[in-house]
């Protein structure tokens, strides 16, 4: 472990040659350099320590103040990842952040970063920021030196001054007008790379879209979460999930828009969600086998796959817009997790979303008057409660499915009876199955807000009276038949490449020599 006051060599090289490239624009060095190098770096020299405080390296880089910012912010995200942050080092993290975003919103920028940095760069932002808040939640563990400090740093990691942040790159990136003008055709070509201009202000406001999403999310408002990825169309995947190609953000973006969706009862919707990054991670998840973000990926697909589960046992009709992979998936992980949640068991579903949920923040100070109060734990158990609240409504309503579905009509009275209920109590019953099975569906366009009421059911029915004067219960089937266009091209597809595979004569047959290697 080197020395913080004595820099290596290497490291020396490695701070200086970056500092050239991004000088020079040349995007694959800096990408190699801060993927690889400062990797294998962090690992031979800084395992468990940080980083050389900016001053030590401030004369290999001529003092230059912009890229003193970019290495601080290596700096922090360094330290949060390999030590624990005092409060001070969080505070300076944000005074860095603020001055950098600051620059970057109020000159000239004609530098150009890798996608992927700028990506991590937001998402750090936000990660140190969520971690605040959850430090500063634990009170009962401060010491009065500490409870005093963070009485003083109201502004620090505050959350209006996040989001203000955020929206100001947006702003200023103009990434709104690119979207909306054709349709982000330019945009998703390029990469956000346009001839003669930097990228860094443009790529951060579209990743600022996704933070949004997520801030808002983690605060438990959910209808702003979605209003703020406007204009990014979830519903255009095949645009979204390739342009840009950054894993994480793509699974952010869908992660938290599905969870959004799930917990505003929009489960058709949510559904969708989750079933679009989940193919995309099966596709291309053996391309990051390699990357320090593997691990995660894995974690976010099993949480997805749990939130996936719980959207299908509270509207199995989502079922049908699931890919055939995703749904083999499914049932492999969560089969009698789904049984039972249809059973109406309240411990599937608590189980599921404890494990799958985001972490929720606080977004107001706590009380320093009660030190025995966690208000991290306060904000997950209203989220957990709400959505309990929302399955308790629906605890009976399976069963009452599952008679509906043995009958084309069946008499109130006989059906009260088998359900062992009064009437009147099969009347609020059956109006609940009516109410639930409807839910705001989206029809089009990027606002990922907007849609139709529109039935999330396999059944429906109406009360009528038949010739004898009873009340009767119809009941129509509206079980649409899954298309198995896609599934059967693929492998259709599949099937004439082992073909021609087979009818290929090998190497060896032929009795050809093998080429020479270079």
């Amino acid at each position: 472990m080197a020395s913080p006051y004595d820099v290596p060599d290497l490291c020396k090289q490695f701070v200086h040659y970056l500092y050239r490239h991004i000088r020079e624009r040349n995007i694959p060095e800096i990408q190699s350099m801060y993927e690889v190098s400062f990797l294998k770096l962090s690992e031979r020299y800084y395992k468990a320590s940080p980083w050389p405080a900016v001053e030590l390296i401030a004369d290999v880089v001529d003092q230059d103040h912009v890229f003193c910012l970019l290495y601080k912010e290596l700096y922090f995200r360094h330290l949060y990842a390999r030590c624990s942050p005092n409060l001070r080092q969080r505070c300076e993290s944000w005074d860095n952040y603020c001055d950098l975003f600051g620059l970057l919103l109020h000159s000239n920028v004609n530098m150009q970063l890798p996608n992927i940095w700028l990506w991590d760069m937001i998402d750090e932002f936000i990660y140190q920021f969520q971690s605040f808040c959850q430090y500063r939640g634990k009170v009962s563990q401060k010491t009065p030196e500490e409870l005093e400090l963070l009485k003083q740093c109201d502004k620090v990691w505050n959350v209006l001054e996040v989001l203000n942040v955020l929206q100001a790159l947006v702003d200023k990136s103009g990434i709104v007008a690119d979207l909306e003008q054709d349709g982000g055709a330019k945009f998703y070509a390029t990469e956000g790379f346009y001839p003669n201009e930097s990228n860094v202000l443009r790529m951060l406001g579209y990743f600022s879209l996704v933070s949004l999403l997520r801030v808002h999310t983690l605060v438990g408002d959910y209808y702003s979460a979605l209003k703020a990825v406007y204009p990014i169309n979830l519903n255009e995947p095949h645009i979204n999930l390739y342009t840009p190609k950054i894993m994480g953000a793509n699974i952010s973006l869908f992660y938290y828009a599905g969870f959004s969706y799930m917990m505003m009862r929009r489960y058709i919707d949510a559904a969708r969600c989750f079933n679009t990054i989940l193919a995309y991670i099966n596709r291309t998840k053996q391309y990051h086998v390699r990357s320090v973000q593997y691990d995660q990926i894995l974690k976010k697909n099993e949480q997805m796959y749990a939130l996936l589960a719980c959207v299908v046992a509270l509207c199995p009709a989502a079922h049908k817009l699931l890919d055939e992979n995703v749904a083999t998936q499914l049932r492999e992980r969560n089969a009698d997790k789904i049984l039972r949640m249809g059973r109406g068991e309240l411990s599937v579903y608590d189980e599921l979303f404890s494990y799958s949920c985001p972490k929720f923040i606080t977004a107001s100070q706590p009380t320093y008057d009660n030190l025995s109060v966690n208000t991290n734990q306060q904000e997950y158990r209203v989220q957990l409660d709400l959505f309990l609240s929302e399955v308790r409504s629906q605890t009976t309503l399976p069963l009452l499915k599952q008679y509906l579905l043995l009958y084309s009509s069946i008499d109130i009275q006989k059906l009260a009876s088998l359900m062992e209920l009064d009437q009147a109590t099969l009347r609020q019953q059956l109006t609940c199955l009516k109410a639930k099975s409807y839910s705001l569906q989206w029809t089009g366009g990027a606002d990922a807000t907007q849609g139709q009421y529109l039935s999330a059911s396999d059944i429906d029915f109406y009360i009528d009276t038949d010739a004898a004067g009873r009340e009767m219960v119809i009941v129509s089937d509206t079980v649409h038949q899954k298309q198995h266009t896609d599934f059967l091209a693929r492998h259709i597809s599949k099937f004439e490449e082992i073909i021609k595979d087979l009818d290929t004569p090998s190497v060896a047959a032929l009795g050809a020599k093998p080429a020479a290697v270079y």
